[in-house]
């Protein structure tokens, strides 16, 4: 058995999320006439970035929300373009008393970070309102000639039980295969190896399958340029979902452990070699429970914008799915939506990164700042200038960005996975 232990660990080097954690920021009161000078700045800025940003994307139009559910946050009018900082300071922690009820059909990955502790609360708090949740745990590495899986530091048997006692999500640790491609995909005992360490852990730990991401890793080894590797790729996940599959939950002897796969979104409507694409997605559909699709990082300190557009949303589950909207294929895909927000320096040299809803709420009340919907990207966005005179453009989530993005997905009958909502605020869960 695990030991319990701290939570705010630092994030594994080996995370390519990890700047998804509270970047520290000592910013300061800009005026009125400043931000009404840097609007006209950065307007002219963001239209051309995100012209050019969106320009391999059909520009697709999207619905407007019909399925107005009657949840506290819709029933407060607080889902809307013209929103103001006064009322998200005042309503962000205000969530309907009984929040045992869901108001969205399709499954539903939370993941939790141990250097983000808020999670783990909110994960037991909200815990009906997920079906899965994915605690970022594990690393699969070479040793030598052979393979270790480190992480079960991290594992925390205590809060594991509080989840069972609170609901019914399921638990799939996430496991980052970061091993040698070439010799764990190459030979058979490596192969083998990994999956046993996998299936055993979860025995072991009493999980109910794991959340795996390698996708992005054998890209940067150029294992999916090469035919013959790639192929080698979809069959480890097939194998490893064969051997999950054949193993039933500690919890109910009726279900097997599951297999969840972490797949980016495709870099452009022509598909590079190392893409995962729909023919990727046939062939593993069968072995794969589910597909954690990153559909967020559209923008960067060197690109500022948007998280992430709706029409370029649109257009990947477009690209991925084709016809098979409401299908089997298209519930299995679990439509990425970001619970963190980024903090642009638009002066020269640019930077910044991301935020949490604390460092949010933080500039909302140091800053008092006027919003802005952007159409286009179906994102808020406000602007600021700091005490070195910076100027910055911060784009977090809101209501209406998450219900558009829910929406999204109910039309093709996906579930989502959010990354990750310790960095959320907590009336957002209300929507779920």
């Amino acid at each position: 058995m695990a030991k319990k232990k701290d939570r705010r660990v630092a994030a594994l080097s080996s995370d390519r999320r990890k700047d998804r954690v509270e970047p520290p920021h000592q910013l300061a009161r800009s005026t009125s006439s400043s931000n009404r000078n840097l609007a006209i700045t950065f307007v002219i800025f963001f239209v051309l970035s995100s012209a050019v940003s969106v320009l391999v994307y059909r520009r697709l139009s999207f619905a407007l929300i019909t399925d107005r559910t009657e949840s506290y946050v819709f029933w407060r009018g607080l889902v809307k373009p013209d929103v103001n900082y006064q009322e998200i300071l005042t309503e962000n922690a205000h969530v309907l008393e009984n929040a045992t009820g869901r108001h969205y059909k399709y499954p539903v990955l939370a993941y939790i970070t141990p250097w983000n502790s808020k999670g783990y609360d909110l994960a037991k708090r909200f815990n009906s309102k997920f079906t899965h949740i994915s605690p970022v745990w594990y690393d699969l590495k070479s040793q030598g000639a052979s393979l270790i899986l480190e992480g079960r530091h991290n594992a925390d048997i205590g809060w594991i039980s509080d989840l069972r006692r609170a609901g019914d999500a399921w638990v799939l640790p996430r496991v980052v295969l970061e091993a040698f491609p070439a010799e764990l995909l190459t030979k058979k005992k490596q192969r083998k190896k990994a999956i046993d360490l996998i299936v055993s852990e979860c025995k072991e730990m009493g999980y109910d399958g794991i959340v795996l991401e390698s996708w992005s890793r054998w890209a940067v080894f150029r294992v999916l340029h090469d035919p013959k590797m790639r192929n080698l790729a979809l069959q480890f996940i097939k194998d490893l979902g064969d051997a999950l599959h054949a193993v039933t939950s500690e919890r109910n002897n009726k279900n097997r452990l599951q297999l969840v796969y972490v797949i980016g979104p495709p870099h452009s409507e022509t598909l590079q070699v190392h893409d995962f694409g729909p023919k990727d997605l046939q062939s593993l559909s069968d072995a794969v429970d589910g597909f954690s699709l990153m559909t967020y990082d559209f923008s960067g300190p060197h690109n500022p914008g948007p998280n992430a557009p709706l029409k370029w949303i649109e257009s990947i589950l477009q690209l991925l799915l084709g016809t098979n909207k409401n299908t089997a294929l298209a519930n299995k895909i679990l439509l990425g939506i970001n619970f963190y927000g980024n903090d642009f320096i638009l002066s020269e040299g640019q930077g910044g990164g991301a935020i949490t809803g604390r460092d949010y709420l933080s500039l909302l009340e140091k800053h008092k700042p006027h919003f802005r919907w952007e159409k286009n990207s179906a994102e808020h966005l406000f602007l600021y200038t700091d005490d070195d005179n910076n100027n910055h453009a911060v784009f977090y989530p809101s209501l209406l960005s998450i219900s558009m993005r829910l929406e999204e997905a109910r039309k093709w009958g996906c579930g989502i996975s959010i990354w990750e909502i310790g960095q959320g605020l907590d009336y957002f869960y209300d929507l779920l």
